[in-house]
């Protein structure tokens, strides 16, 4: 069973775009705004997720395409248009998750997938929630210093329990 349908191949096609084109977005607001949380740990996150489906596609003998995303991104006026346009797109991630999910029943590529949206829905969404609620005045009464070290708590790799 090494050989994998159309379906699985779209599937692992369309999780490394939407992975590259995260990469490349968060890339770009680092460039615009520096080296901000939560962009600059989830832009490392994003890495691991690429390298994560990228082991797939070597897995199943396929080509890895390029990213075709930097510089090709869309660009916010403001650190709050980035963070809320965050909470969209990691919304959008978790529903796209769900739909590829179904598409095999490889325990590898399922396992893979399921790490992904649990890294996309239970932190890097909380994350850029809280980041567009603290530049609209809401940050939901945490201090700056208790905050930032939740943010670096979560978004440290423990490759070993396969945590993306």
């Amino acid at each position: 069973m090494d050989v994998l349908t159309e379906a699985e191949i779209r599937t692992l096609h369309e999780a490394l775009d939407d992975e590259y084109r995260a990469w490349a977005t968060y890339d770009q607001v680092i460039r615009d705004f520096g080296e901000v949380r939560p962009f600059s740990n989830i832009r490392e996150a994003e890495a691991r997720h690429i390298e994560a489906v990228r082991s797939l596609f070597l897995r199943y003998g396929l080509s890895v395409p390029a990213n075709p995303w930097p510089g090709r991104v869309e660009r916010y006026a403001s650190l709050q248009q980035a963070c809320a346009a965050g909470v969209t797109a990691e919304i959008a991630n978790g529903e796209m998750y769900d739909r590829l999910l179904a598409s095999t029943r490889r325990e590898e590529i399922l396992t893979v997938l399921r790490n992904l949206q649990a890294a996309s829905q239970e932190r890097h969404l909380p994350a850029f929630r809280r980041c567009a609620e603290a530049g609209s005045g809401r940050g939901g009464g945490r201090g700056a210093g208790r905050a930032r070290l939740l943010i670096d708590a979560t978004y440290r790799c423990e490759r070993n329990n396969r945590f993306y």
